[in-house]
């Protein structure tokens, strides 16, 4: 309780319960709404706080499960905040501009990251030295427009599992992609947007720098957690694994040792049947040796 307690004033230092003004609002925020105050509406930090618990641990266990979860903040108040934020936990991120289809049309636009990729391999390892300067500095030029917008993107293989969208109403065309292709969405929502168009909501005021760095670092941190969550889990498995390993080679070496000591055992039994076996056979060797029919057949004839 406390926690939330703590969390709920820095949120309300950060700013996070200022809305936008009364005439912008969308009445779907009204369960989110606290009062209005000067023709603001002010936002319920104790659903924010709610919100924004429930949120971070469903990011949780995306991330434990080792999915990517994409930051979207395109918006200039929030560029610098989510590509720290992003590049922290290593998740991809667009904060420059949303390109039509990044998601619904995929497999081009990862076509155009590779294109990317590669010039800036040919110009590293010099294999464009032959080409005039004009055609290198056009190079160098498409490669960091190309890298300004997918930049953030580079290391993604395929489709993210969901997306953390700062301003849903600026956003739309990325909340719209995500909806088509099924992507849960989490999002931060401001008095002017309706919240339902998110799976996860977080209403506070998605404006203010300070506002989306309280929101954008906790969402981060639960990520970061999880990811340290599922090394651990990794670690452990790797460790069972090898004991697993380790554990047959035991039984082998026990189960030679076992047939060693019952070989030798057998040895010592054998060996002792193996003597008594010789007595019994010198015993009865020297029966019919000294047996009375044999000796008494010639003492008899003698």
């Amino acid at each position: 309780m406390e926690n939330s307690t703590s969390l709920q004033q820095q949120l309300l230092e950060a700013g996070v319960h200022f809305g936008h003004l009364r005439k912008k609002w969308n009445p779907k925020m009204l369960p989110y709404i606290f009062a209005e105050k000067k023709g603001i509406h002010i936002i319920d930090l104790n659903k924010t706080v709610e919100n924004l618990q429930e949120t971070a641990a469903a990011l949780k266990n995306i991330a434990k499960s080792g999915k990517k979860i994409m930051f979207v903040g395109t918006k200039k108040q929030a560029k610098e905040i989510v590509t720290e934020c992003a590049r922290r936990i290593n998740m991809p991120y667009v904060t420059e501009r949303w390109l039509g289809g990044m998601l619904t049309n995929f497999n081009t636009v990862r076509k155009s990251v590779k294109k990317m990729q590669s010039i800036e391999k040919m110009l590293n390892d010099g294999t464009f030295d032959s080409i005039t300067k004009k055609e290198r500095l056009t190079l160098t030029r498409d490669k960091e427009k190309m890298e300004k917008v997918l930049g953030g993107i580079a290391q993604l293989g395929r489709v993210p599992a969901a997306l953390f969208i700062i301003d849903i109403g600026h956003e739309h065309i990325a909340l719209a992609e995500a909806k088509r292709l099924g992507i849960t969405t989490f999002g931060m929502v401001d008095t002017n947007c309706d919240p339902n168009k998110v799976d996860f909501s977080i209403p506070a005021n998605d404006d203010a720098t300070k506002s989306i760095a309280i929101i954008t670092n906790y969402i981060t941190a639960a990520i970061a957690e999880g990811l340290a969550e599922r090394q651990n889990e990794k670690a452990e498995e790797e460790t069972e694994e090898e004991v697993v390993e380790k554990g047959p080679r035991f039984d082998i070496d026990e189960a030679g040792n076992e047939r060693e000591k019952s070989g030798r055992g057998g040895r010592g039994p054998g060996a002792g049947s193996g003597r008594s076996g010789a007595g019994g056979g010198q015993g009865r060797r020297r029966t019919p040796a000294g047996g009375g029919p044999r000796r008494s057949g010639p003492g008899g004839g003698k």
